[in-house]
Parts: structure tokens; sequence; C-alpha cells
């Protein structure tokens, strides 16, 4: 055991589902590409380039605007470990909210022609679903960020 953790620097068990999560891969990958395989190379490259040359810096400069704009806050200067932190109820909520938008944004923007003949729904309450779940999430995570402050100013946290 003290070799393998020595040489590959985790447990056997790491390795093993390493190697599993290969497997299940290649297994996808496999299944993926039995269709129009062209397609998906494209699809792939092309999304590749759209994260890395358009969203990546787009994130970046986001972030790093909310970061200046907490960094120079009403008492920050005096507390600057304290940026990072309150910039996650920030990042989190916008996180999964535009993880939902990228995940069901057909639906979102009414991009699915034939979605209520084939299922029966209305596809126009996903966008005003998108937008309660995007405003509870925010919501909470304000929650989350008062409760944070409040313990903290109060005398008896632990």
């Amino acid at each position: 055991m003290k070799t393998i953790r020595a040489r590959y620097g985790a447990s056997p068990l790491h390795l093993l589902l390493v190697l599993c999560s290969f497997a299940l891969t290649v297994y996808a990958g496999l299944r993926l590409l039995k269709g129009d395989t062209l397609a998906v190379v494209i699809w792939f490259v092309g999304a590749a380039l759209l994260h890395d040359l358009v969203f990546l810096p787009l994130y970046t400069v986001t972030d790093r605007v909310l970061q200046f704009v907490f960094r120079h806050g009403k008492g920050e200067a005096k507390h600057p470990d304290r940026v990072g932190g309150r910039i996650n109820y920030i990042r989190v909520p916008a996180f999964v909210a535009l993880l939902l938008l990228v995940v069901w944004y057909p639906l979102i923007l009414r991009r699915v022609p034939g979605y209520p003949s084939y299922t029966g729904l209305s596809a126009g309450v996903f966008l005003g679903h998108w937008l309660l779940i995007t405003a509870a999430l925010f919501a909470a995570s304000a929650l989350c960020l008062l409760t944070a402050m409040w313990r903290r100013r109060s005398p008896h946290a632990v």
C-alpha cells in the first residue's frame, strides 16, 4: 500500500475510481461517435473554442469587476480576506443559474418548435420558471450572506 501511495500519490481506491471514470468516458465517447461523427467533433471543437475565446474572458472580467467593487467597499480595506468569501455569495447562484440556462436554453428561449405537440406540455412556462429559480437562488444566497455577517458580528459566535 505504501509503495502505491508513494508512487501514485494517492490511495489505490483513488486510482481505481480514476480508471473507472476513464473507462466510462471511453464508453460514452464510442456510443456518441456512432452517429454523425463529424458533427459531434465539430460541436465539441466549437464548444471548446466558444468557451475559451468568448466565455472564459467574459466571466473572468466579470469576476474581476466584482472583486474590485467588493474590495473598494466600505470597510474592506481593513479586511481584504473577506472579499473572496463575499464574492462567492454572487458566484455560486450565478453559476447555477447560468448552468441551468445553458442546459435548458432551447426550452427557456422557446427554440423547440414541436415541444408541446410531442410532450403535451406548454413551452411557455420555462422562462418564468428559470427566472423564479434564479431569483430564489440569489435570495437564498443573500440570506446566507446576512446570516454569516450576523454570526460574525454576534458576540456569542462560535
